[in-house]
């Protein structure tokens, strides 16, 4: 690595490499400050929680829905619920782990990933009926009162992986609006 230096016409030193190099490390020590504060600002998630999670991609879905923290910044969701759609009703089972980041105060986004399992029944071709498996991604912000509620709105995209052939490109959009106790 060498230094070459430069003039221009003000007489003032220009030194391309050495611009870079520090282009490069404060873009390196912005991007450790911005996943630090990631994991810093977090807040203690509630142990419990307990509720309902209404919302479909194309229909109307209802599921009880529980939470366990696994940690200060992890939890796990269990949904168990129906859905009514135009082409189908199905139960279904859905197990999700999420990682929880503080925006500020009450607010907290989260995201995370799973599964789960269920049973349909399509109103136009029977031969589609039956146990379906699927994978689950999921993003959402969230509001934490001081009274213990906490009201959520997410998303959890599920691509089938088995008997979803009934599905549109075996791809659900889940969109849902959360109300939990806190306990």
């Amino acid at each position: 690595m060498g230094w070459v230096i430069y003039y221009n016409q003000d007489k003032t030193i220009l030194n391309f490499e050495l611009k870079e190099q520090l282009m490069k490390i404060s873009t390196i020590f912005t991007t450790l400050l911005f996943f630090t504060t990631l994991l810093v600002s977090a807040q203690n998630i509630s142990e419990h929680t307990l509720g309902l999670r209404l919302g479909d991609s194309d229909g109307f879905g209802a599921e009880i829905s529980y939470q366990k923290s696994i940690g200060r910044y992890n939890r796990a969701e269990f949904d168990l619920g129906i859905r009514n759609s135009r082409e189908f009703s199905a139960f279904k089972l859905a197990g999700v782990y999420q990682w929880v980041h503080n925006i500020d105060g009450g607010f907290n986004w989260y995201y995370g990933f799973g599964g789960g399992l269920g049973s349909a029944n399509f109103d136009i071709n029977d031969d589609n009926d039956g146990l379906f498996v699927f994978a689950a991604g999921n993003l959402g912000i969230e509001y934490d009162f001081d009274i213990p509620l906490l009201i959520s709105i997410d998303i959890r995209p599920e691509i089938g992986l088995i008997g979803f052939d009934g599905f549109d490109n075996d791809f659900l959009f889940d969109f849902a609006l959360g109300l939990r106790y806190q306990f």
